[in-house]
């Protein structure tokens, strides 16, 4: 089994992506979404970070975290979103992925990937390729044109706040091009 190494820097700027088992789709959905948000949001209340970028997709969310001043214990905090997500989901219906042995011997539910992947940011040059690929994820995976069209993204309140213009990141084909032609 490989030996993974998590780098912990007290008060730190993380890059976060979490998976759903086997890739299921079932983040947006309205229910789960909901459920998200709201296990996010009791983690964050007792033990404090700035979720400073994220965009949610139909089977991972990615996010940039600032953890306070001293504070470097990210995995717990993720943990605990999982836990609580998973708790209440399956609470409301819910349903898991296919389970294994292997799940079944750790006690753990087909809801999430075991890990999680983090990126600990290095500096603002770092900070901002990150919150530009989280804002362009949605498009990446071909759910939208443009960043603007998704709505469950950080996206929306950087171009309230003027980092971005509203029509960052649109992406033209070829029939848009004047002179283009097919042959």
């Amino acid at each position: 089994m490989p030996n993974y190494r998590r780098y912990y820097v007290p008060g730190g700027t993380y890059f976060f992506t979490v998976v759903t088992h086997q890739r299921r789709h079932f983040l947006t959905d309205e229910g789960p979404r909901t459920l998200f948000r709201d296990a996010i949001q009791k983690v964050k209340a007792e033990r404090p970070f700035t979720l400073f970028a994220s965009v949610l997709l139909p089977d991972h969310f990615h996010c940039v975290w600032v953890l306070p001043p001293g504070d470097d214990n990210y995995s717990l905090r993720w943990a605990q979103i999982k836990e609580e997500f998973t708790r209440t989901f399956l609470k409301v219906g819910g349903q898991e992925g296919r389970r294994t042995n292997s799940r079944d011997k750790h006690r753990e539910r087909a809801i999430w990937q075991r890990r999680f992947w983090e990126h600990t940011v290095r500096d603002e040059d770092d900070l901002i390729r990150c919150v530009d690929y989280i804002h362009w994820n949605p498009v990446k995976h071909g759910y939208v044109r443009r960043p603007a069209e998704w709505p469950w993204s950080s996206f929306h309140r950087f171009v309230q706040s003027g980092v971005y213009p509203a029509s960052w990141g649109e992406v033209e084909t070829i029939l848009d091009v004047p002179g283009a032609e097919w042959e």
